[in-house]
């Protein structure tokens, strides 16, 4: 599959939200962190933003769940209008009957994996899940340093990926720039969540393809 590239609006104006929205129409997704200032020490938005959001969105919407009770809400996110709904392992009780659930509402099921959980325990999952999220930040904060030590994690998700054969995506979020895309994209992403890069760029229609670019490139 191409580099997918989805920008997150943590890194937006959350004043011209729409404005910010439209800007992104080169992108593949948008990526909207939920947060609830319990699971990670932040808070964002809820549920009527996020359905506003997928019906203004020019892409389709990649719901980012960083909240408690993840069983609980996922499915209210996929009732939103989101078209992938992403959970923590950390935050759920039973995955599988959620990304089924969510399956089933039609929408992509991913799991998501703070920087120091093992990906391990989830790899028998591959075939009840549409993407994986390795979080190369603590989930949180927009605009923190990547973790190189996540490359080795990201390489072995792709190699149990291929290895299943299941299709499944790859996708990484934290400190994604021009900087870091190419190694993650060489160590088997191929989602790729940028905030400040894009949304700090004199240029975002011309970074969203720069990224996108140098992460193909990588592959060829």
């Amino acid at each position: 599959m191409p580099a997918l590239i989805s920008p997150s609006i943590l890194s937006a104006d959350f004043a011209n939200l729409e404005r910010d929205l439209q800007r992104i129409a080169g992108a593949d997704l948008v990526h909207v962190d939920v947060m609830d200032n319990h699971f990670v020490p932040n808070l964002t938005l809820g549920l009527p933003v996020v359905q506003r959001i997928a019906e203004v969105s020019p892409v389709p919407v990649d719901v980012h769940l960083m909240i408690d009770d993840a069983d609980r809400w996922a499915p209210e996110y996929a009732r939103a209008g989101a078209a992938s709904v992403t959970f923590h392992a950390e935050a759920t009780q039973a995955p599988v009957r959620l990304a089924r659930e969510l399956r089933e509402m039609g929408v992509r099921a991913g799991l998501a994996l703070r920087p120091a959980s093992p990906v391990e325990p989830f790899l028998d999952l591959l075939t009840e899940l549409d993407m994986i999220l390795v979080m190369t930040v603590e989930p949180g904060f927009g605009g923190q340093s990547f973790i190189e030590g996540m490359l080795p994690k990201i390489a072995r998700t792709r190699a149990a990926i291929d290895a299943a054969g299941t299709g499944t995506w790859l996708q990484v979020d934290g400190g994604i720039s021009r900087a870091t895309i190419a190694r993650v994209a060489q160590a088997g992403a191929d989602v790729f969540v940028a905030g400040s890069a894009v949304y700090g760029a004199d240029d975002i229609a011309a970074e969203i393809a720069a990224l996108r670019d140098l992460a193909t490139l990588t592959w060829a």
